[in-house]
């Protein structure tokens, strides 16, 4: 069965664990990380879940003792106890580790290039 174009992610999303850390306001939360792509992320919902889904939130993932992605992001959906999150700004070194990340896990570097050029449509 092919899958039809429509419903294709844009971004290819990668299973990964790393500490990762979730802000907004007072509220910090340490989530278990379950995929990311260079357009966001999918965590467990932590719980007690207190945060406000009309605000921002900052994002963490510890990659390594000195590496880390940083990201401010957008809840775009919360099901089945996972919260879905799309990056609205992200630093140039944080986009770099994120790429090489990508980039090892990816097997295909052009499927990369394409991702990148899809990112810079947006």
């Amino acid at each position: 069965m092919s899958e039809h174009p429509d419903n294709r992610r844009r971004f290819k999303r990668i299973e990964f664990d790393a500490k990762t850390e979730l802000r907004q306001g007072e509220y910090i939360w340490q989530v278990k990380l379950i995929d990311l792509s260079l357009k966001g992320l999918l965590v467990e919902r932590p719980e007690p879940w207190l945060g406000d889904k009309q605000e921002d939130f900052f994002v963490d993932i510890q990659l390594s003792k000195d590496v880390d992605i940083e990201m401010e992001v957008h809840l775009t959906h919360e099901e089945k106890g996972h919260l879905g999150f799309v990056c609205k700004h992200i630093s140039l070194e944080s986009i770099q580790q994120l790429r090489r990340l990508i980039e090892l896990n990816l097997a295909d570097e052009a499927e990369l290039e394409r991702e990148l050029a899809a990112l810079i449509e947006i």
